[in-house]
């Protein structure tokens, strides 16, 4: 482990609020009444803000850490990107395809990855059909029907016929309508600042 070095660093002041009679932290319980347990859930993760792969990343640590067996399908990321997620992935065991060459805009030949895309969809449907994990993540698959690569329909009836132990995470840009449907749980990530917006290239380690 690499060592640090020894730097004494004050510690700043913390003092509560004084001039509020009453906290507004919440003391009801927000859940509602009548929870059940669900089999397996779907989970999709969209809008044009950072972090609808990272938090499904997030999730695949959780799922090992539960020992289920893992499995991620990449649909635009390159396999050749050596992205610090696949390989922190792999460590723990996590099964891992990629079938993307990338952004589209630096494409020599969209044909190409129009058939990456499809063949990278056949397998996620195997994986689904196989049952053999209780996760897997398709990471970027929303934008397969956004480019108008497949029709939305190939893509939502395998999700709703799936095993029921398997859950799905779905991420990407613009979600189908048809997807979010289908989904139990729907976050839309929103842009509120972007360092790109700063001149500021994506830095290893936070982004990939």
């Amino acid at each position: 482990m690499r060592s640090l070095p020894n730097l004494m660093i004050d510690s700043p002041d913390v003092t509560p609020l004084d001039d509020h009679d009453e906290s507004t932290a919440p003391t009801a319980d927000p859940r509602p009444d009548g929870l059940r347990r669900a089999e397996s859930l779907v989970v999709v993760n969209t809008g044009n803000g950072k972090g609808k792969s990272s938090s499904a990343f997030g999730m695949m640590v959780r799922a090992v850490a539960r020992d289920w067996d893992v499995a991620v399908v990449q649909f635009i990321k390159s396999g050749n990107w050596n992205v610090g997620e696949e390989k922190v992935g792999r460590q723990l065991g996590v099964d891992w395809y990629a079938f993307g060459d990338g952004f589209t805009w630096d494409s020599d030949d969209l044909s190409n990855d129009i058939a990456h895309a499809a063949e990278g969809w056949a397998k996620a449907c195997s994986l689904m059909a196989a049952g053999e994990h209780q996760l897997l993540i398709f990471d970027e698959l929303t934008y397969l029907s956004a480019f108008g690569w497949l029709p939305i329909a190939q893509i939502v009836e395998p999700i709703r016929n799936r095993p029921p132990h398997v859950n799905v995470i779905v991420t990407g840009r613009d979600a189908a309508p048809e997807l979010t449907d289908v989904a139990d749980t729907v976050t839309e990530m929103t842009e509120i600042k972007h360092a790109y917006q700063q001149g500021i290239g994506a830095m290893r380690g936070i982004d990939y």
